[in-house]
């Protein structure tokens, strides 16, 4: 399914318009993200609700959005490095 600003930015001629949309796009997907690696390290890392985090529990945090970042970043490279592998030498 194309999503409202995919839509859009391939209808708008407005190169601000253009990025303007492209970066609420990116806004949208970091919230996204942000919500996603909330909801996996929480259900992860949290036993029970208290009124202040533990240290192990902080700490179970951390590393969980350090490895989920690690994890993105190689996986970044990776396909970086596959692309250029594949395209043709100019």
């Amino acid at each position: 399914m194309e999503d409202f600003a995919s839509a859009g930015a391939n209808q708008v001629g407005d190169p601000q318009l253009q990025r303007i949309i492209e970066m609420e796009t990116q806004k949208a997907r970091f919230q996204a993200l942000v919500h996603n690696l909330t909801d996996v390290c929480w259900e992860k890392c949290i036993d029970r609700p208290a009124a202040k985090l533990d240290s192990r529990s902080e700490s179970c945090i951390v590393n969980c959005v350090e490895r989920f970042i690690d994890t993105s970043n190689f996986v970044v490279n990776r396909l970086s490095d596959i692309s250029k592998r594949s395209s043709p030498i100019n």
